[in-house]
């Protein structure tokens, strides 16, 4: 008999379906009140504890969303991941950002062919070069060792490493390792981006790294272009192949556009652009800024949840258990978004990467044999750090919609603070809020408690909490590189497990191609009306009439000659 074409044709999906009126019966403040409940809802792993005992599943929710996850064959598809075999089946590809934290030794195959060599040489290389660079031994075209570095990139060229480089700036290895030296990404293609990411900034220390699988996408190559500029303007020509670096696959773009070849690192069509920071998307701009040796820790912490993720049984696996408990809470509860609240100014980029890393994975609305879905599948991420998000959004996780969270704590703060005499010290403030907030969200508070403190009548409605509304808990020992590089481990193999259940494509991204194609028709009219005095044709009345006013403005730059930021 052959399986059914979608998930929620199976039994396991339909029981869980008729079981969620039993959950609907049910409330946090009594399911918290079983203490064999709540430790039974945890799980442990490398100084990881994941306390998933907020959310609104029962120890017989758990067992089911695990013969789901049978049904869906979720342990043959996480070895075929791992195995290389071409799991990406729009695109022909295999999917093997795993492999770019595997050891030396290891043996994962694409197309017949060990690719963990291939990752190790661009790896060697980029410890070489960061050695060169971070030692003064390369030298600019004034002579000057070079200390700041701009990386240019989009998208997961971009958010990825960001995070990393936020998480690390306060790390005290990080810091003393990075000393003199600064970070900074081109991402967007404002201009007022470019302005930002120069300010001053010494073009004669300065290298840019380039980051472009195909050295065509629009919005890198034209800040590229811009950057490029800026470079020889201030240095000349030359300068060029002594401040410009790229990471890419085409080699001859690369030469065309001044870049010496040699100093061109490579990735592969197996590695996509939101699970790239592991490659040298991430690792060059990365070591570059703080050596090697701190990256490669940042990569085994991220290997172990790999090992973790592919070795441990569902029960205690954290991916597989976080990832199911997102299905359940989309799909069944119907619950369409999850705030992600990191209490670590240092991950304040955490949320903007998983946004991107979820969204453009999982948002998907026909399964992986192009069947549309009939049920919900993907999540709206969002999120801030605690405490700044409780003085922003938890209004509204707290008395209008419901928000399933994120909560993830640090028992050692990177930089720790204590005034004599206060009654705690800076890092207990927080961990404070960390504790309380999860609570408050499950447990409310009734208008009978509000009463019995003699609230006012006309306030009780308003000072009620419903409660009752899901969270979960992350505590990590402490944030260096490698609990990092597991934080990113987690999220990515979690996002996964989402899309095996629900029998998607989480690797292909076919939704940011349309926006894409219809910008290069509006490219084309601006050049046109500008530079020929075209009229505006081939669009409807609305975006004819915007294009209009547009253009009604003199340009803030004269087409006849170049401009750069003033900043």
């Amino acid at each position: 008999m052959a399986s059914p074409a979608l998930i929620s044709d199976t039994d396991q999906w339909k029981a869980l379906q008729a079981h969620v009126g039993a959950i609907h019966k049910t409330h946090l403040r009594d399911l918290m009140a079983d203490a064999d409940r709540c430790k039974a809802m945890a799980a442990e792993f490398e100084g990881v504890y994941l306390d998933y005992s907020r959310q609104q599943a029962t120890t017989e929710t758990v067992d089911k969303l695990f013969k789901l996850a049978e049904a869906a064959k979720l342990k043959e598809k996480i070895g075929k991941m791992f195995n290389g075999e071409k799991i990406n089946t729009t695109e022909n590809r295999s999917v093997l950002h795993v492999a770019l934290r595997a050891p030396r030794d290891a043996v994962i195959n694409s197309d017949g062919v060990n690719v963990v060599p291939e990752v190790w040489a661009v790896k060697d290389k980029i410890k070489q070069f960061s050695e060169t660079f971070r030692s003064g031994s390369w030298i600019g075209a004034t002579g000057k060792p070079l200390t700041n570095v701009v990386s240019v990139g989009i998208g997961g060229s971009f958010l990825g490493p960001l995070f990393v480089h936020t998480a690390l700036q306060t790390d005290p290895e990080a810091v003393a390792s990075s000393k003199g030296r600064q970070l900074r990404f081109l991402a967007n293609v404002d201009p007022v981006d470019v302005a930002r990411s120069i300010k001053d900034l010494d073009p004669a220390t300065t290298l840019v790294v380039v980051v472009s699988k195909t050295f065509t996408t629009a919005e890198t190559m034209l800040n590229a272009r811009t950057i490029k500029e800026w470079i020889v303007s201030a240095l000349g020509p030359q300068a060029v192949s002594k401040h410009m670096i790229a990471v890419s696959t085409n080699l001859k773009l690369v030469k065309e556009f001044g870049i010496d070849p040699n100093n061109a690192f490579a990735f592969w069509d197996w590695v996509g652009g939101r699970y790239s920071v592991c490659s040298a998307v991430g690792v060059l701009p990365l070591s570059l800024q703080y050596g090697f040796p701190i990256v490669q820790k940042f990569l085994e912490g991220a290997l172990s949840i790999d090992n973790h993720f592919r070795t441990s049984s569902f029960e205690k696996n954290i991916p597989v258990l976080l990832g199911l408990l997102s299905v359940w809470n989309v799909s069944f509860l119907g619950y369409p978004a999850r705030a992600i609240l990191p209490y670590s100014q240092a991950l304040e980029k955490l949320a903007p990467h998983i946004q991107q890393l979820s969204m453009e994975s999982n948002g998907k609305g026909v399964s992986i044999d192009g069947v549309r879905l009939p049920y919900e599948a993907g999540e709206i991420d969002f999120g801030e750090p605690g405490t700044n998000g409780q003085h922003s959004f938890y209004q509204l996780i707290h008395q209008g919609r419901v928000i399933p969270c994120d909560f993830i704590g640090v028992i050692k703060s990177q930089q720790p603070v204590y005034l004599k005499g206060e009654t705690v010290s800076n890092h207990d403030e927080l961990m404070s809020n960390f504790f309380a907030q999860p609570d408050a969200l499950a447990y409310g508070k009734t208008p009978e408690q509000l009463r019995s403190e003699n609230v006012s009548e006309n306030l009780v409605p308003h000072k009620t909490f419903q409660g009752n509304r899901p969270s979960l808990s992350f505590l990590l020992s402490s944030l260096s590189a490698y609990e990092i590089g597991q934080i990113l481990s987690i999220y990515e193999h979690r996002i996964a497990v989402q899309g095996f259940i629900w029998g998607i494509n989480s690797f292909d991204q076919w939704g940011v191609e349309l926006g894409k194609s219809l910008a290069s028709q509006v490219r084309k009219q601006l050049h046109g009306s500008r530079m020929e005095k075209k009229p505006i044709e081939g669009f409807n009345p609305s975006s004819a009439s915007l294009l209009a006013r547009y253009l009604a403005v003199e340009p803030s730059t004269p087409y006849d000659t170049t401009v750069l930021p003033k900043v």
